[in-house]
This record gives C-alpha cells, structure tokens and sequence, in this order.
C-alpha cells in the first residue's frame, strides 16, 4: 500500500501572526472550526499548547487525539494524529507563507497509511475535505479578527 498525500491551499487576507494565533490555541477551534470542543489532554513541554501538546477535538461523530510536534512561530505547526481515525503514521504540517503584507496563503499537508486495505480512496477524499474547510474556516476567522483588531 502506498502513502496516501493530500494538500490543500487557502488565500487569506491577514498576517501569518494572527493566523498562527488562532491555529496554536485549540481552546479557540470550537468557535471557528468544524469542532464542537476541545480538549487539552496534556499541556506542552514548554507552553501549554508547545511541542508534546496533545489536543483532542470531538464532533458529533468523531473525537480525534493529536500530538503538536513542530512549531516555527508565525510559520508552521505540525502534528501526528495519536488516535481516532483507522490511519496508520498520519502526520500533517500547516504551513503559513506571507505572499504581501497582510496576505497569507495557509498550505495545509498531511500523509497516512489507512490502516484497512482498499479505504485509501475514501480517506483520501475525507481528509481532503476535512482540511479544506478547516483551513478555508481558519482564514475566515483570521480574517474577522484583523477587522475587529484594526476598529479598536
């Protein structure tokens, strides 16, 4: 069975600094993401949501358990996925590039292995989905922020 890549790309008009902002802090992902709550199962190493975070996000029909283990400030942010999904050695990184002042394009990465043969296809369309709206959902909050930041 081969890796299983999927990316997605989204353009958003804020700073890579307020978008960071919003995608370390898992306590803010209920407000503006597809999940309905957030757990921090341990703190970080260093900082409570730093490298060796475990964070735990559930819907109504999923709860998946994930490791932070990279972190470049205002650049990238990686991540294992420890349990939830029937993936094998998933790891994604979400990548912040400032393309002009107050532009961003978030690049959103992950590869696995499904653990049953035959459900690549299927997962593959899932967590391709999963990421665009999730990303797609970042930059709109990202966004809403930089309005509400430039009124104060």
């Amino acid at each position: 069975m081969s890796r299983i890549e999927v990316s997605v790309a989204v353009n958003c008009r804020a700073d890579p600094a307020v978008i960071f902002g919003l995608l370390k802090d898992g306590s803010t992902w209920p407000q503006w993401a597809i999940f309905d709550s957030f757990e921090l199962e341990r703190p970080g190493h260093n900082e409570t949501y730093g490298v060796g975070a475990i964070r735990v996000f559930s819907t109504k029909v999923s709860r998946s358990r994930e490791e932070i283990t990279e972190l470049v400030p205002d650049r990238r942010l990686a991540y294992v996925l420890l349990s939830g999904f029937p993936l094998r050695d998933y790891r994604a990184e979400v990548d912040l590039d400032e393309t002009s002042r107050e532009s961003t394009t978030i690049a959103w990465r992950a590869s696995f292995n499904p653990k049953y043969f035959g459900t690549g296809w299927l997962w593959r369309l899932f967590i391709k989905a999963v990421l665009a709206t999730t990303a797609k959902q970042l930059a709109i909050a990202s966004e809403r922020r930089r309005r509400l930041a430039k009124t104060i």
